[in-house]
Parts: structure tokens; C-alpha cells; sequence
């Protein structure tokens, strides 16, 4: 294990010298899960809190509260390069690689998309990169002749996705009705995770007649979030996932400051309070559909 690998700091928000310094402190450590779990969505290379964090370190953390392996996810080629020297470094860590859906019209304005979907193709050959993601649709910071961007790249990860027989982490964002219909329109790939799952009940059910995942994030511990806890009691409990998508998206009681792989404990305890699940029997379930989503840690 290399534990020289660094997350890459450039994309960080957190300022020493902002006035809100003190949320970006990490929150306390949860009590360990029983049963090991996996964390399927998190951003090793984005630094949120005031300190940078080692892809080690983190997982160190993790390790320590039940959480044994974790999904690193890439959005654009800085990321994802970064995730194949992650996963090379550290065996608890599989990747996946792509560009964001919001990245998407950004290359296309430079005129490099198609020549960073070759490249992202070519990452995705590494043995550890188990996942092209995360790809999809977003409609709330993408708009006007963006879309017609996103799609494209959305379809072109779609193909890769099956001719490499890897799983599709979506992004969906204000955008369910639409990113079904490409799924549909293109064929979907035989195991498809739809990453911070953010629909309802609706978008359940369809999930459930699919055989899609849905990977549940501290999300669905928010208050205003009964629409998502709605959706996993309805779930079928073979096609539930969990994750960070950290540095973001901390559960409650710690919305807003730095999240990381070590807090899925928190969502966890949720998704069980939620199910009616025995929290040990949840955790093997999480477990054994992640590798059923993406294939051994080993």
C-alpha cells in the first residue's frame, strides 16, 4: 500500500480564512457498523475540510467504523487519472472513470470530447476500474445547448459501459424522466446504479422492474428528504446500495460539513430505522450487492 497518494487539491472549497472555518472541521466518528460495508460512490481527490486527507488515511478511518472498501469515482480525466493511481495504490479501493454530465459541454466547447471519451475508454480497461461514472443527465446546472452535449456523452458512456461489461453509475439530477428514457432508448448495461439515488417512489418502482440499483447517500437522513425514504422502503432490497458521495452530502445531525467514507455508518443506521431491517443483516445485504454491482475487492 502506497501511502504517499495524496488527494490532488485541485478542487477544493475549503478556506482557512472563511468565515465558516469552523464547518469544515470533520464531524466525530460513528459507532462501527457489525457487519463490514462498502461506501460505492466517494471523491478521493476533492478536498472539502481544512486539511487534506491521504487516500490511506482515509480509508484507515473507514476501515475502523466498518466501512472496508470504497467505489472511487472520476468526473472528468484529471479524476479519473487520479482514480487509476488510486486504485493501483490501495487495495480497499475500485474505481470508475468518466466525464460529468456538467463537464461534458465543457470539452465540447474546446473541442475535446470525443478525444476525452478515447481516453476515459482507455482508463476504464484497468482491472480494478469495475464502473463508467458517473455519467447521466443534469438539468439543474446544465441548460440551453448544453443538453444536447450531455446526452451524447451520456449514450457514448452508455456503449462503453457495455462493451467493456462495466457497470453505469448514473447522475441524475432533475432529470429521472429523460435519463430513463436514454437507458431505454440505447440498451442499458446489465448492472446500472443510479449513484445518490434522488427520486421518488415513481423512480423506485421503475428501478425495481429494471433491476437497477439505487445507491441511497446522507441524503436521505435530511429532513426534507421524506421522498427518498419513501422510495427505499419500497426498494427491493437486493438492488440497495450505499454511499457517501463524499466530500459532500453529509448525514444528519452533520449536513454541511465534510463528509467522508467514515460516516456512512450514520446513512446505514438510517436506511435500517427506515426498512425495519436488523442492522447486521442490512449491512450484509449492502455488502453482497455491491459485489454483485461491481465485483470483488479481492
Amino acid at each position: 500500500m502506497c501511502n504517499s497518494l495524496a488527494p490532488a487539491p485541485y478542487r477544493t472549497s475549503a478556506d482557512p480564512d472563511d468565515a465558516k472555518a469552523s464547518r469544515k472541521e470533520y464531524p466525530p466518528a460513528p459507532q462501527p457498523l457489525p457487519v463490514p460495508v462498502m461506501d460505492n460512490h466517494t471523491h478521493l481527490d476533492f478536498r472539502h475540510g481544512l486539511i487534506e486527507v491521504s487516500v490511506a488515511d482515509a480509508m484507515d478511518a473507514a476501515a475502523a467504523v466498518g466501512v472496508h472498501g470504497a467505489i472511487q469515482v472520476g468526473c472528468d480525466l484529471e479524476s479519473s487519472r487520479f482514480t487509476v493511481q488510486a486504485v493501483e495504490a490501495d487495495p480497499r479501493l475500485l474505481g470508475a472513470v468518466a466525464i460529468h454530465p456538467n463537464d461534458a459541454p465543457v470539452y465540447a466547447g474546446r473541442g475535446e470530447l470525443k478525444s476525452a471519451l478515447a481516453e476515459i475508454e482507455d482508463l476504464a480497461r484497468h482491472p480494478r476500474i469495475r464502473a463508467i461514472g458517473e455519467t447521466g443527465l443534469d438539468f439543474f446546472r446544465t441548460r440551453g445547448e448544453g443538453l444536447a452535449h450531455q446526452r451524447h456523452s451520456f449514450r457514448r458512456h452508455i456503449d462503453i459501459a457495455k462493451r467493456l461489461d462495466l457497470t453505469l453509475q448514473i447522475h441524475d439530477r432533475d432529470a429521472h424522466d429523460d435519463v430513463v428514457q436514454v437507458l431505454k432508448e440505447e440498451g442499458a448495461p446489465e448492472r446500472v446504479v443510479f449513484h445518490c439515488f434522488s427520486g421518488d417512489e415513481d423512480l423506485a418502482r421503475i428501478c425495481n422492474d429494471n433491476g437497477w440499483y439505487m445507491s441511497f447517500a446522507g441524503t436521505m437522513t435530511f429532513k426534507n428528504a421524506q421522498n427518498l425514504r419513501d422510495a427505499l422502503a419500497i426498494a427491493e432490497p437486493s438492488r440497495v446500495l450505499v454511499e457517501t458521495d463524499s466530500p459532500f452530502l453529509t448525514p444528519h445531525p452533520y449536513r454541511g460539513r465534510p463528509n467522508a467514507s467514515y460516516m456512512v455508518p450514520y446513512t446505514v443506521r438510517s436506511m435500517a430505522d427506515v426498512t425495519g431491517d436488523d442492522l447486521s443483516e442490512l449491512c450484509s445485504r449492502l455488502a453482497e450487492n455491491t459485489v454483485n454491482a461491481y465485483g470483488s475487492w479481492a
